[in-house]
């Protein structure tokens, strides 16, 4: 069976506390925060603003059983990588992000002297070598004509490793476009043959490899396969399960939050038309952003969601040519005092945008991040152009060029909402790096890790 069983208690001495953030015990919830462990200074990443989340942080003693672990000195190259990608996987990497990032600059500049990365290159360690030399390590796998050895065929494991390895490619990289049909192929071919775990895992990669998957959702899986490995840690397998439910309680009280004020606003009700979709753009939130100290980014990004689709529904499935016409005029201006040249149900949406952005500027002060608020501003204005557009072309019965429709279409994608919103939350912002990230849509793009396959699945929004 490859289905995801429910955690088990983990029997550690914090436990896992599972309170259900709902309206009636949210008293319950507001007390938990006496229990919440003091955490030290200098334990990464920051922790900040928890105090409202359901649930017990993971252990301290487990947290640095675990970096010990990654920085050790008698730990052989292969041994380290495999245990970095362990931690990713099961997603408990953001509490190591400077051992990590440590350990693999290290080995990246050994990596020409060590004996091990140069004779080694099976299909198992190729994965990891992959992360210090790229196709190098890809190439080393084939014959002087190109093709892959069948010898590499039988061994499921590898090709599961060489797979995932493979899929990190981009456009133009060809030898990683042949590894993934190679592998994919063969792993088809033995899947039905495996054992569990690794049969599971196998039929987890080929529906959805690691690197186009959301985060949390690939942990959660890999927390059910590393169970079952027989060669598990079980510190480092405790402290994921503790993770995970601690994360999934302060989700839970972010959410009980965004659906009181959404019940309070009780929009759907006045713009019957519009989709009905907060747990789905909470989703988003946690897909670009899933750290407990990013609860601010998670819940802008809800905020816009929500307020994007209720302006993809008006221009796409209720406003006439005019109105559209009217409303892009009116949001360009961005004045309360021109809110009455609107028809009754534009007046709703456009006091509910300026509404987001008034908060959304006093949020910007309090951190000292006031030069974002015109990029965030002129970025839904953009957006309203690019909907009426798209509204111009289908219902005026035009043909725009493919060009033309692929402009249009990078900011209908809302790159641009979603890399300002959660500018007042992240620290190392600056104005530059917005100018930079912002003069051209290739580099918005690009600097959108995992934007496209959020965009590709999607069809929850729909």
């Amino acid at each position: 069976m490859c289905a995801s069983p429910p955690f088990r208690s983990c029997g550690v001495e914090v436990g896992i506390r599972r309170m259900a953030c709902d309206g009636t015990n949210m008293a319950a919830a507001t007390n938990v925060t006496d229990t919440l462990p003091s955490i030290p200074n200098d334990v990464r990443p920051p922790i900040t603003n928890y105090s409202r989340a359901c649930g017990v942080m993971p252990s301290l003693r487990f947290l640095s059983t675990i970096r010990s672990m990654v920085m050790s000195k008698g730990s052989t190259t292969i041994e380290k990588l495999i245990l970095v990608d362990t931690i990713e996987r099961l997603g408990v990497g953001y509490h190591f992000e400077q051992e990590i990032e440590d350990q693999l600059r290290e080995i990246f500049r050994l990596q020409s002297e060590d004996k091990e990365l140069q004779d080694n290159y099976d299909l198992f360690t190729t994965h990891f070598n992959f992360v210090c030399s790229g196709n190098i390590a890809i190439l080393s796998l084939a014959d002087e004509d190109g093709e892959f050895e069948k010898t590499l065929t039988s061994d499921a494991k590898g090709l599961l490793s060489f797979y995932e390895a493979a899929n990190v490619r981009i456009h133009g990289e060809d030898v990683l476009e042949d590894a993934v049909a190679f592998t994919s192929h063969h792993l088809n071919r033995m899947v039905q043959e495996l054992e569990p775990p690794l049969q599971c895992q196998v039929k987890r990669a080929l529906e959805q490899p690691v690197h186009r998957g959301v985060q949390r959702l690939e942990a959660r899986h890999y927390i059910s396969f590393y169970e079952r490995n027989e060669l598990k840690n079980d510190i480092l397998l405790k402290l994921a399960k503790l993770d995970f439910n601690y994360l999934q309680n302060l989700y839970k009280k972010e959410l009980h939050d965004l659906s009181r004020w959404w019940n309070e606003l009780d929009l759907i009700s006045k713009l019957p038309y519009a989709r009905d979709r907060l747990v789905e753009s909470y989703f988003w939130g946690t897909a670009f952003r899933f750290q407990p100290q990013h609860s601010y980014a998670r819940i802008a990004i809800t905020k816009s969601v929500l307020m994007l689709t209720i302006m993809d529904d008006t221009y796409d499935n209720y406003a006439t040519l005019e109105e559209a016409d009217l409303f892009t005029e009116i949001l360009e201006k961005w004045d309360i005092n021109e809110i009455d040249r609107l028809p009754d149900y534009m007046k709703i949406i456009y006091k509910f945008i300026l509404n987001i952005y008034e908060e959304y500027e006093v949020e910007a002060a309090k951190q000292g991040k006031l030069f974002a608020v015109p990029y965030a501003k002129e970025a839904v204005k953009q957006v309203g152009e690019a909907y009426n557009r798209h509204t111009q072309w289908f219902m005026g019965g035009q043909m725009p060029t493919y060009e033309e429709y692929m402009v249009n279409t990078v900011v209908t994608s809302c790159i641009y909402v979603f890399l300002t919103v959660g500018i007042p939350g992240l620290k190392s912002a600056s104005k530059e790096a917005i100018d930079w990230v912002m003069s051209e849509p290739n580099k918005a793009l690009i600097a959108s890790p995992g934007f496209a396959d959020m965009q590709m699945t999607s069809e929850v929004m729909t």
